[in-house]
């Protein structure tokens, strides 16, 4: 199995302690079999995020270098994707297009994101499910 996880899910995880996408990343790193898949173009995309001084705010226990260190870390666990093919413009927004694109490239079954609504035509022309952490969590046992 391949997953790819939109920024949204890094970002709550950030900010919750106790939620689900908390628990969504805890899981991840407890099961290092490399199903995350990362591009150059969606680390950046980390990076640019969490690192926004306004969402910084959001986890200000975390410091620049906690929150590199997070990011690398991530990557550890990630298979690296090179992106081959682009399908620019498909989304309303380029920076979700650059999920699909890691998911196609990689041959992810499922993209993991809180704005599943901004993925609509992706599972019907690419055959790749666009699910929230909650259900992924339920695909794999942890939440009933």
């Amino acid at each position: 199995m391949k997953i790819v996880i939109d920024t949204n899910v890094v970002l709550a995880a950030l900010m919750a302690k106790k939620g689900i996408s908390n628990k969504f990343m805890i899981w991840l790193f407890e099961n290092p079999e490399k199903i995350n898949v990362v591009s150059n173009t969606l680390v950046t995309e980390f990076e640019d995020v969490l690192l926004r001084e306004k969402n910084r705010k959001l986890y200000e226990h975390f410091s620049k270098d906690d929150l590199h260190s997070f990011i690398d870390d991530i990557c550890l666990i990630s298979h690296h994707q090179k992106i081959n093919f682009l399908w620019r413009p498909f989304l309303k927004d380029i920076k979700d297009d650059m999920v699909l694109e890691t998911a196609f490239n990689a041959g992810s079954e499922y993209i993991i994101t809180y704005n599943t609504k901004d993925f609509v035509g992706v599972e019907d022309k690419f055959s790749i499910k666009i699910i929230t952490p909650k259900e992924f969590l339920k695909i794999t046992g942890v939440l009933t």
